[in-house]
């Protein structure tokens, strides 16, 4: 806790940057003001206008300050906390009696804290003895931990700091637009660029990053995979392989050799719309220097095949000798702010802490061994989270949802809001009444990232502390104090601690000979060291790059797996001719919960829009600025027509960010990769046609 005009070094409450800043409290306690806090490696004091902004969020006139209760008339009226609580443990009791167990749900965030998140997964499996918890980070890099945990045995999103981004030689970047998703992470490019590294990135749209590339590649949306299989051909056919490495340090090479060279380049031009000559340029860009990177974003990972999209990426990492090496490797960029430590700790249906599996008897053991329970008392998998959203009303009949809003950010997002609306029960815990919490039988408003001590994992693995720097209002509680009062009220008195510290001590014995062992982390050595790499058990120093001497497999080798390219769930036909792609813009962030509260980010883009080429504009006669309608098979989104020659003319873009008409997640896909149970929101079919006058559908 900060003293009269000192600051509070902290991180911003939104990416996975997790970036550094100072916190000065305001004349007479009003508030907090953000400075710049230049030490920090990560973002060495650059910060966007979201976290320039952040603390706007912390005003009573934007966010929750006391609880709410629907009444019989059927609106929510304020309650006291006892109210509140006792509501939502006779709500969540009042199901499991009649249901059973598995009738009740929980969904967390990647925004939640690593010990929020621990508490949280041990609350629905010891207090809830529920299966049915899952969180929204499922949406996030779920395919990239599924394919990282294929080829390497460990899933962490980069396995090397930032700071070895701009020391390579090449990077590709696939899917991602840091110049508006992390624009504070520009520069490591720029820098890359400067010290003679070269950039290729791959986007249908000629974003603000692409426009820094030295080659951009646009490949029709859900076509990643065949792309990343032509380079890898090339590289066969070429001679740029690294048989040494693959021999010493590779398994699976003969089968995964075979599945690229079956996508020549001349069939990859068909299925990608990316000529051949680019292609060989990537290849030759990628080769050239003695060391070489690719990361990958949400533009390949969400899709129905994004287990799969990236393991092909993976494979050219491995087949050039571009990993297990310093300044070398495959990455993926984390999207939410903890949504690494928020699947390694507990929230995720088939993850126990420490990133070990429910599945496994010795996990089990150990786990249940820290809680004090019996193994066999702990629930098995669940449902991942679009699956568990499906099931709301049906099988799942209350729900208690902290720090995410499904309403805006779930695929197929009307059908989900039905869903939510036939509920028996809802209880959301969060800091704004977001779209999700407008519809709950009790609101509990809950403290924010700076009212709050607590630890996030950064897209590094590195384990960050972010310090408490001002009193929240009277009428909010953190989560871990919500969690213990609903425990108690369950009958389970002790085992849910309302000090961080406490329960952080409790994660690391729980994580401890873990994949994601955090033994040896402590809120000391985070403030020391800028921050620990994990795996660090006890008494290690932490680990900055990983796999450099072994992978994490049995044998110490990565393995390739063999993938071939297939469709998108949906492709284009005569009723749905184009492609939608969603994505982000650099003043909102995620659902737009709470940047869409805040003012100066609204004017830098205050609603949503469709992008669509020139030529397919002057085909359906739609003008800039005026409404568009995007239909798919699962509804119909309007917004305004955004004209720019950045984009194919065979897809239109929409960002997420806005509730109600222009809410581009009614259109979206929920088809599953079936490996990781990531929904397809970067690829559906669609229509477009002007919202007002005679329509000409595109096609």
């Amino acid at each position: 806790m900060h003293t009269p005009g000192s600051t509070t070094a902290t991180h911003c409450p939104y990416c996975a940057l997790q970036c550094g800043m100072n916190l000065r409290p305001e004349p007479g306690g009003t508030g907090v003001t953000v400075e710049e806090r230049a030490d920090f490696p990560v973002n060495r004091g650059a910060l966007c206008g979201k976290g320039r902004t952040a603390p706007a969020v912390l005003s009573s006139r934007v966010r929750l300050t006391e609880p709410l209760v629907r009444t019989h008339a059927g609106r929510l009226e304020p309650a006291t906390w006892e109210e509140a609580l006792d509501a939502v443990a006779a709500g969540l009791t009042r199901t499991a009696r009649a249901h059973g167990p598995d009738a009740v749900g929980v969904f967390g965030g990647g925004g939640l804290t690593n010990e929020k998140a621990y508490a949280l997964g041990k609350f629905a499996r010891v207090a809830l003895r529920t299966s049915q918890i899952d969180y929204n980070g499922r949406f996030c890099m779920s395919s990239a931990a599924a394919a990282h945990q294929k080829a390497f045995g460990l899933d962490r999103g980069l396995p090397f700091p930032l700071e070895d981004i701009p020391r390579t030689g090449c990077v590709i970047l696939v899917g991602s637009n840091l110049a508006e998703t992390m624009p504070p992470a520009l520069r490591y490019l720029t820098e890359l660029k400067a010290n003679g590294g070269t950039l290729i990135v791959i986007d249908p749209r000629r974003t603000r990053t692409a426009e820094q590339a030295d080659l951009h590649l646009a490949p029709r949306p859900g076509t990643d995979l065949a792309l990343a299989l032509g380079l890898l051909h090339l590289v066969v056919a070429d001679g740029h392989t690294d048989e040494e490495f693959i021999a010493a340090r590779t398994t699976g090479w003969e089968e995964a050799r075979a599945a690229a060279m079956a996508h020549w380049p001349e069939l990859v031009e068909r299925i990608t719309g990316v000529p051949v000559p680019a292609l060989r340029e990537a290849v030759g860009l990628f080769c050239a220097p003695d060391s070489a990177m690719v990361l990958t974003a949400r533009g390949p990972e969400q899709q129905s095949k994004g287990t799969d999209t990236v393991g092909a990426w993976i494979n050219l990492c491995l087949a050039t000798g571009r990993a297990g090496r310093p300044l070398s490797g495959y990455g993926c960029l984390t999207g939410q702010g903890n949504g690494q430590g928020g699947r390694e700790h507990g929230q995720k249906a088939d993850q126990l802490p420490g990133y070990r599996k429910l599945t496994d008897p010795a996990a089990r053991a150990h786990v249940a061994g820290v809680w004090g329970v019996d193994p066999d008392s702990l629930p098995g998998p669940g449902r991942s989270a679009y699956e568990l959203l499906d099931a709301l009303g049906t099988e799942v009949k209350s729900l208690l949802l902290m720090g995410s809003n499904p309403v805006v950010s779930a695929p197929r997002a009307a059908h989900i809001e039905d869903r939510i609306r036939s509920l028996d029960f809802l209880a959301v815990a969060d800091v704004v009444l977001s779209e999700t919490a407008a519809l709950a039988d009790v609101v509990l408003p809950v403290t924010q990232w700076a009212e709050e001590t607590g630890t996030t994992t950064n897209l590094e693995g590195r384990v960050l502390l972010r310090r408490r720097a001002l009193t929240p209002p009277p009428g909010v509680r953190s989560d871990l104090d919500v969690l213990h009062g609903l425990a108690a009220r369950l009958g389970v008195e002790k085992g849910f601690p309302t000090s961080a510290e406490e329960v952080f001590d409790e994660l690391r014995r729980a994580s401890a000979g873990g994949p994601a062992d955090y033994s040896g982390i402590t809120y000391d050595r985070i403030e020391a060291e800028q921050g620990v790499f994990w795996p660090c058990p006890e008494g290690s120093t932490g680990t900055e790059r990983l796999f450099l001497d072994r992978f994490a497999t049995d044998d110490g080798r990565a393995r390739f797996v063999p993938v071939a390219h297939r469709d998108a769930a949906e492709v284009p036909d005569a009723d749905y001719p184009l492609l939608l792609t969603t994505g982000r813009v650099v003043a909102q962030y995620q659902s737009g919960a709470q940047t869409r509260r805040v003012d100066e980010l609204n004017e830098a883009a205050p609603g949503p829009f469709v992008e669509l080429h020139p030529r397919l504009a002057a085909r359906i006669g739609a003008v800039d600025g005026s409404p568009l309608a995007v239909t798919s098979r699962r509804g119909r989104a309007v917004a305004p027509a955004r004209i720019t020659d950045a984009i194919r003319a065979d897809t239109v873009f929409m960002p997420f960010h806005w509730p109600g008409e222009g809410r581009a997640n009614t259109l979206t896909n929920p088809a599953l990769d079936p490996t990781s149970r990531m929904p397809e929101f970067k690829v559906c079919a669609v229509r477009v046609e002007p919202a007002q006058g005679q329509a000409r559908p595109a096609g």
